[in-house]
């Protein structure tokens, strides 16, 4: 999957409560994320749900393990659409990738809750700034 097929899905969905049980489908896909993970260190601030991260590289081709899980459907699936853009890419591909213009195209924000909204950019300043490190 592709950021760009998951445009084009976006555009098939006749409404935004498809779209919904879209990203719902795209977050129960997730891999599924170790409860051993599931600890403060790995919990993002600035989210209304829990939200777990667990970013790595692979240390033979330097890309990133991108893994993550949420206690919230929609969150789950939004956490999905960043796996999409983001796993199995170099650190300074993950910082060339132009999420918000990415998030323009899937018409996002305009549908999300305030506070989803925050905790989505919680979650990509985080990643964005271990990829800068």
């Amino acid at each position: 999957m592709t950021p760009e097929k998951i445009v084009g899905n976006f555009n098939r969905c006749c409404d935004w409560e498809e779209r919904y049980l879209y990203l719902i489908e795209l977050g129960e896909r997730l891999p599924s994320y170790p409860d051993s993970k599931m600890t403060a260190k790995h919990l993002i601030k600035g989210c209304q749900s829990k939200v777990w991260l667990d970013l790595r590289y692979d240390s033979k081709s330097g890309v990133l393990n991108f893994l993550a899980t949420s206690d919230a459907a929609i969150v789950r699936g939004l956490l999905a659409l960043l796996r999409i853009a983001y796993h199995g890419k170099l650190p300074h591909e993950v910082l060339l990738f132009d999420i918000q213009a990415w998030f323009e195209a899937l018409d996002l924000k305009s549908h999300l809750t305030p506070g989803r909204t925050q905790g989505l950019e919680a979650i990509v300043k985080q990643v964005q700034t271990r990829m800068a490190d």
